[in-house]
Order: C-alpha cells, then structure tokens, then sequence
C-alpha cells in the first residue's frame, strides 16, 4: 500500500515530463521542495510548513540540528553561561555540526546521542552530554524541540583524585627559584594564601581590597557567591614588592592581565623553571589541606573556598581528622601500662567469689 502523501505536499508535472514538489499552505504562496525520499526533504518540507525564509547559501537548513544550535546561540540561556563555558561548548557545537548538523532535529535521540558520548573519552563525554543537555533544554522550553537527553547518564568517572596537590618541598623549592620582587612569586603566593581557583585569582586586584580584607564573586558559581579574604601579612608582603597591576594583582611581562587559560600555561612554565610538576589548581588543593591540619572546620573551609553542601569541605577535614585521630593513639598498639593481673572469677561487690 503506498505511503500517504505528507499534508500540503503538491505534485506537479510540467509540459517536458518533469516532476516538481511544492508545498501549500491554504491560499499562501507555493514553496518548491525537492522530492521525498531525498536528504534534503525532511528539513525543506518542515522549513516550508513553518514559514521559515529560504536559507542562504551555506547556513542550516531550518529544523536541522545545526539551525538549532545557531538559534541557541541568539538566547539568554546562551549569554548566561560563563565565557570559559560558552568557549568549551562552542568547540563541542562545531564537532557536532561538522559531523551531524545537516540532521534534522526529530533524527536527534537518546541512542544517537549515547553513541556521541562513547566515541569520547569519559572526560569528554560528560562535556559533551552537559553542551547537549543545555542545548535541548533550552529547545524544550521553547518548544522547538523534545529532550533526547533525558535519562542518558554521564560516563563513569576514573577513579582518580583529580588534580595532586603540591607538597610543602615543591611550595620551597618554587619560593627558592622565585623570591620576593618577581611576577612569579606574585603568582603562587596569590594562589596559596588565597585558596582562590585560578580563574577568581587573576581577576583580584586592589579594588577588591578594603581595610585588609578582599572580597570578591566566584566565577564557578556564576558570581552569587561571594568569599571574603584578610590579607595575611605573608601575602601582603609579596603584593607590596611585586610587581603587580593597577587592577589585577597577577601580570604577565607586559604589567598586563591574563585570562585563566593563559595564566595557566604560564604558571605551568614558572613551576617547570623551578623543577616543579604541578598545577594551579593544585596549590588550590594545599591550601585547603593546611586550614584542615590546622583544625579549621567544615564551615570555615566553606567560607574561604566558596564551597557549600559540606561534601568538598569533609574531604579535607576527614583526612585531617584521621590523621590527629591516628597520632594520638597510635600509642595503643603498645602494652604500656597493662596489667597482668586475671580478672576476678566471681562476683567483686554484691555477692559471695565463686568457689
């Protein structure tokens, strides 16, 4: 049994034998589509339907997946996100239409977004799946669209501890190659006695300092949470002999600001010179566990680092806590101080000894 003709579809035959497809849409104008069956009908017919203008040459085809993303970047939902985000996701976008973007929107499901996340490495699929969800959620919202990503899990995380910390030899051996005077030792110094991720570290300047105390938004938390941060002298030290910015307390050679991306790599090169191999985000991690030998609790690891929910904070305490916990019993496992003297056979108040 043929299959029924899609609604407003025309077919006509002209004088040389020729067959042509059109669609109509009650006395509206007629829009040429290429026939059914073909690659391009299902968004040119769809495109058609809704009215949408015949795209230029080289843009998406209306309803396909790569027209979808270029109306998300157009949103609120797309400007809200934070511009290392917006970077992150953009390079995700430009694989997806490279390989899918002529796909229409209705082709797009769980299963063929499963497969992208698996053609990734673990680290990659979950960016993917993060850049898809945003996308359709949006799509969703306005009715553009159904949310394919609904149920898809994130791949499994590496057991991994993230990024290792630095150790107290490689803080040393950084300090020794980079004194008190130099732009680097500015760097580490922000980094340490801060606890601030690299992102929020290179944004800090003086207009974020008053009576000792900085106060600045975190840019993880879409700048709604504020930490605020005394001065400590060391630091202080290191700021006044510098050499730092007018408005940002770590600079490059030219006195200019980095972006986290490129402070990053530079940071990288200053540990290298001084025979480290380590991170920024590392130093981040020394920091917390130093408050935590300290005895600082889980609430002031929050208000220092901007965490909240207490899960990132007990990290740091408990390892800590075992670790005063272990030291001082440890002498347990020794006999010191038993007595081998039996325990009584019978009664000892209230009753007679047992014979």
């Amino acid at each position: 049994m043929p299959r029924a003709r899609p609604p407003f579809l025309l077919r006509e035959v002209t004088r040389h034998g020729k067959v042509k497809w059109y669609v109509r849409i009650g006395k509206g104008p007629r829009i040429r589509v290429p026939a059914p069956g073909t690659p391009e009908f299902d968004t040119e017919y769809e495109a058609a339907r809704s009215g949408e203008p015949k795209r230029k040459k080289g843009a998406p085809a209306a309803g396909s997946l790569g027209w979808l993303i270029a109306r998300y970047r157009e949103t609120n939902a797309w400007r809200g996100l934070s511009m290392a985000t917006r970077r992150q996701r953009e390079n995700i976008f430009r694989q997806v239409i490279e390989t899918a973007g002529d796909e229409p929107i209705s082709r797009i499901t769980a299963t063929s977004l499963e497969k992208g996340r698996d053609r990734r490495s673990p680290h990659q699929g979950r960016h993917f799946l993060d850049a898809m969800r945003g996308l359709f959620r949006w799509a969703a919202k306005a009715k553009l669209a159904k949310d394919p990503t609904i149920g898809i899990e994130d791949p499994a995380r590496p057991k991994s501890d993230g990024f290792p910390p630095w150790s107290e030899e490689g803080v040393a051996a950084y300090q020794n190659h980079w004194p008190i005077g130099t732009r680097q030792r500015v760097w580490l110094d922000v980094l340490l006695y801060t606890g601030l991720r690299r992102g929020d570290a290179v944004q800090l300047g003086r207009q974020h300092v008053r009576d000792g105390i900085a106060t600045i938004k975190t840019e993880k938390s879409g700048y709604t949470v504020e930490v605020t941060l005394p001065i400590l002298p060391v630091l202080s030290e290191t700021l006044v002999a510098g050499p730092c910015g007018d408005l940002h307390f770590i600079v490059g050679a030219d006195g200019k600001p980095f972006t986290k991306e490129a402070f990053g790599n530079a940071f990288r090169e200053a540990c290298k010179a001084a025979g480290v191999r380590a991170s920024a985000h590392g130093v981040r991690k020394l920091a917390a566990t130093r408050m935590a030998n300290n005895g600082a609790t889980v609430a002031q690891l929050e208000a220092v680092f901007g965490w909240s929910g207490g899960r990132m904070a007990s990290l740091y305490t408990r390892s800590a806590d075992r670790r005063r916990l272990a030291q001082s019993s440890v002498h347990m496992l020794m006999n010191e101080g038993r007595t081998d003297c039996p325990a009584p056979s019978g009664e000892v108040r209230g009753g007679k000894r047992k014979a």
